[in-house]
């Protein structure tokens, strides 16, 4: 059983109310490998409680391209034109969620996620605003967009930010490093995601500029097996 799956496991049984040694006992693993996912388990809790409202959640328009989508849900997402086409974007989707701070400011996180492959490629926040400068930061955030935002229900936010997480671990690959400090504004989240993660079902990487190209096509090879098992687009360098 991998990292990733043993977290989902432990988080499940936890939340039967079974003990760090019930679980350990029941998924046949030591329980010096449980443990520390029962305390971070409790501690995602406890940061997630008591969360301040949401006053504002946003995501790029045309997040659901390229991946399927539980219809039940009944997440809309705004049609792009013609000529905002796949490659434009590469999977990536802005997410950016806003709390109630104090009665003129606002706390606000942002996560560019690769949902596609690699899952969070960067994070910010909790960061503090008034509401004139969230209004005056919502363009500047979306401005590589050519479609721009929408608005969006807080659970979508969390399946594409936190399902996408789950997606990226099971192919090898983390979160950025700021994603722990940001994460807790999504709130609780159980999954599974309503989401299928990937380009079609299946891992694409498109390279960005702070890539590692080859250390990520060889991951990809190593967890889920040789094209045509992933995709990939590697830009050129100049």
């Amino acid at each position: 059983m991998d990292d990733a799956e043993l977290r989902d496991q432990v988080s499940r049984l936890r939340g039967e109310g079974k003990s760090p040694k019930q679980i350990a006992r029941a998924l046949g693993v030591a329980p010096s490998r449980v443990a520390p996912l029962v305390r971070a388990a409790a501690a995602q809790a406890r940061a997630t409680a008591g969360l301040p409202p949401v006053i504002g959640c946003w995501v790029s328009v045309g997040w659901s391209r390229g991946v399927a989508v539980d219809p039940s849900r009944g997440w809309a997402a705004e049609a792009l034109s013609p000529e905002d086409d796949e490659e434009s974007t590469g999977g990536l989707v802005s997410v950016l969620v806003a709390r109630k701070h104090r009665w003129d400011r606002a706390s606000v996180c942002g996560y560019l996620v690769d949902v596609y492959c690699l899952g969070v490629k960067n994070a910010f926040g909790p960061d503090i605003k008034t509401d004139v400068e969230l209004a005056q930061f919502l363009p500047e955030y979306y401005a590589a967009y050519p479609a721009g935002w929408q608005d969006a229900p807080i659970d979508l936010a969390a399946d594409i930010v936190l399902g996408a997480v789950g997606y990226a671990r099971s192919l090898g690959f983390e979160p950025h490093a700021d994603f722990a400090q940001a994460a807790g504004q999504l709130g609780a989240w159980e999954g599974p995601p309503a989401i299928t993660f990937g380009r079609g079902g299946k891992p694409f990487y498109q390279s960005g500029p702070y890539d590692n190209p080859r250390k990520v096509i060889e991951t990809l090879e190593r967890t889920v097996g040789p094209p045509p098992a992933f995709g990939y687009l590697v830009a050129s360098r100049a």
